[in-house]
């Protein structure tokens, strides 16, 4: 791996409180265990700063001026990001808590809390980022193999991933059985499978709008 790559593998902290030192104190804890971290003062901040495409989570001040962390998790659920977020209040809300744990947060944390709590939850959200990316990533891989693949083979795919047997998909298709079996040792090929339980498992990992278009 090259060092871009190592850079960009380093996990990273983001912490949005609109406390100047809040975020300085947060950013020195989590230095001190070696994570590197970056601050903002609001969520529009956030927003509106170019980021590095790093592993890492979100550490959010749930009430400040303007948007809150709450709204701000919202809008990254809409936009398709998940980036784990932990949560932090100076109120003890338990609405609030479980509106943003049933949203996803790893955790939600009331002021004042205990360092090794923050720096656990912020563990949980790193694991659980270097998780959702690696799956992010291989979800694109076969998405890229499914684009080589032709109408037909498509159509092959899907039956078969269904259960559908050799004779099946020939009556189903109107082709014959031989057809068949070419289009799914040609599917097999593309997709970099060897038995058709992982052709299965490859297509369940697709995208749902992926799989929908071949029904």
């Amino acid at each position: 791996m090259t060092g871009a790559n190592v850079d960009q593998e380093r996990p990273l902290v983001v912490i949005v409180d609109d406390d100047e030192a809040v975020r300085a104190s947060l950013e020195e804890l989590m230095l001190s265990v070696g994570i590197e971290a970056t601050g903002f003062g609001s969520t529009r901040e956030l927003l509106e700063a170019d980021l590095p495409e790093r592993p890492g989570c979100l550490v959010l001040d749930v009430r400040m001026p303007g948007s809150s962390g709450l709204d701000l998790q919202q809008h990254l659920a809409a936009t398709g990001n998940p980036k784990p977020i932990v949560f932090l209040s100076g109120h003890g809300d338990i609405p609030m808590t479980v509106q943003a744990m049933k949203a996803g947060a790893v955790d939600f944390l009331t002021k004042p809390f205990r360092d090794q709590s923050l720096l656990d939850a912020v563990a949980i959200g790193i694991e659980r980022d270097v998780a959702q990316r690696a799956d992010a990533r291989l979800t694109k891989e076969y998405a890229d193999r499914h684009a080589t693949l032709t109408p037909r083979e498509r159509q092959v795919l899907h039956l078969v991933a269904q259960g559908r047997l050799n004779k099946q998909v020939a009556f189903e298709l109107g082709i014959t059985e031989v057809t068949v079996k070419l289009h799914r040792s040609s599917v097999m090929k593309k997709m970099e499978v060897s038995t058709i339980g992982e052709l299965i498992r490859v297509w369940n990992a697709l995208p749902a709008t992926l799989r929908e278009q071949a029904t």
